[in-house]
């Protein structure tokens, strides 16, 4: 708590910005007076999950650009323990993806809500849709192409 005002810290990756990412958002927002929002570190989600599409200064960026976070700040580590004292936030917003991951929080007297994505889209399942897409686009133009078509074409 900073004065009378209660700081809600959520954070994540946010490649590939989507509507899930906007609820979860906008739910920290609603749950106190100052939402600070993190953002992951190209060198901080390489190491945990592959390569994020689009680069760290542009998703910070989008974070900036939305009407809900009142500070975005770049995120170098999953530990959110010194952030506590740092940031003096009383709560902690993350995807349900994470479950248990940040409970060691509640001992530092911090309200951790893990929020319920439900089904749908996730930026892993975005990735996923758009190379099978690719390679569907792919295969119907390869299927117009003869399987002689070098012999055709005197290759």
């Amino acid at each position: 708590m900073i004065g009378n005002k209660t700081v809600v810290y959520t954070s994540g990756t946010f490649d590939l910005l989507h509507y899930n990412h906007l609820k979860m958002i906008e739910y920290a927002r609603a749950l106190g007076d100052i939402l600070i929002v993190g953002v992951n570190t190209d060198e901080l989600v390489l190491s945990y999950k592959s390569e994020p599409i689009i680069p760290f200064e542009e998703r910070i960026g989008l974070m900036k650009a939305l009407k809900y976070p009142d500070i975005v700040i770049p995120q170098h580590s999953l530990n959110h323990a010194d952030k506590v004292g740092k940031l003096n936030f009383d709560i902690f917003v993350i995807g349900d993806d994470w479950a248990g991951k940040y409970d060691y929080l509640k001992k530092q007297g911090v309200t951790v809500v893990y929020f319920p994505y439900g089904q749908g889209v996730s930026s892993t399942s975005l990735k996923q849709k758009i190379y099978e897409r690719y390679a569907g686009m792919q295969n119907r133009a390869d299927s117009h192409i003869p399987p002689d078509a070098d012999t055709l074409s005197g290759k």
